[in-house]
């Protein structure tokens, strides 16, 4: 028996969200008493698979199908099964970005699993029983769940833990699939390479986010250079990608992308209760707004009462001039 994790890659190397779910794989499997089993895309580098057996996997399966290539949750639902019928795993982890959420419940129902989403606890083993805590209301709350079912699935939210490498080893099996019958979901009718310096917003520890305050997108030049100049990923607020302004990816908040940065920095936004669920979770938050009123102050662990267009560039210049004296 093996606690299963599904593992992806990106950008030449192992997504950090794939090496957290290992980690907290193998806190689950030292309980249990057995190995963590990574499963990954067949045609990842051989060469950087060594880090998930750093990160605690003593084995890596990779499948390979042509069906699997467009990351359809369908068909990898199916190949996933096949593998945890095969490792006899009972344990399945995934990452709670969007492959885990479309993936881990269609696993779920095959597997006739109880599941937890969104996990940012260590469970706690007790006999055949499994409990975990998530957020609950908006990260108002915390939610205590136990999982009687036979097979169990968690996805883990992204930076819950931090990530610790180790100097253990993995051996790499392929494994065949049969996909025959697999009805697809997705049909891939372009595809773009996306290149980026900086971490995607799930997995990103400082995060430059900002809002309407910004009053056109054409003053985002400020946002981006706060942000090159601490190495972070930027953000915005739900109204700014309706306008489009931004790139909807860029929206974070309980309809966007969810995140647990280290830093979080809020420009020129207000703090509805609708974008606090998807941030709250950041271990320190700076909010940057000239209204004093701003319920984002609440949350904050500084704020700064200001506009953003003196108050941004003068930080942007304090950074700089920081990292400059450290040469």
């Amino acid at each position: 028996m093996s606690v299963l994790v599904y593992a992806e890659a990106a950008n030449g190397k192992i997504r950090k969200t794939s090496l957290e779910a290992v980690n907290y794989a193998a806190n689950i499997a030292q309980s249990l008493s057995t190995t963590v089993t990574a499963v990954i895309d067949g045609r990842t580098d051989a060469g950087i698979l060594a880090d998930l057996g750093k990160a605690g996997a003593s084995k890596v399966v990779t499948v390979a199908s042509a069906r699997l290539e467009s990351g359809d949750s369908s068909c990898w639902a199916t190949a996933l099964e096949q593998v945890a019928s095969a490792e006899n795993a009972d344990v399945v982890i995934f990452s709670h970005d969007l492959a885990g959420k479309a993936i881990a419940p269609r696993l779920a129902v095959k597997m006739k699993a109880g599941i937890v989403a969104g996990a940012v606890s260590i469970p706690v083993i007790k006999g055949a029983e499994l409990a975990v805590s998530k957020t609950a209301y908006s990260g108002k709350a915390t939610a205590h769940y136990v999982i009687h079912a036979a097979k169990k699935i968690i996805t883990l939210l992204p930076n819950s833990f931090p990530v610790k490498l180790g100097e253990g080893t993995a051996t790499v099996t392929p494994q065949e699939v049969n996909l025959d019958g697999v009805k697809g979901v997705v049909t891939v009718k372009e595809r773009n390479t996306r290149t980026a310096s900086t971490a995607p917003l799930p997995e990103a520890e400082l995060v430059v986010s900002a809002g309407r305050g910004m009053k056109a997108p054409e003053n985002w030049g400020i946002v981006e250079e706060l942000a090159t100049s601490i190495g972070a990923t930027t953000a915005c607020s739900r109204p700014v990608a309706d306008m489009h302004w931004r790139p909807h990816h860029e929206h974070v908040g309980q309809t966007g992308v969810a995140i647990r940065p280290n830093l979080y920095i809020a420009i020129g936004i207000s703090g509805a209760i609708q974008h606090l669920a998807g941030v709250n979770g950041s271990k320190t938050i700076v909010v940057i707004n000239t209204d004093k009123e701003a319920p984002f102050f609440k949350s904050a662990d500084y704020g700064v009462i200001g506009d953003a267009f003196e108050v941004v560039p003068r930080l942007t210049e304090a950074v700089k001039k920081f990292k400059a004296a450290q040469h």
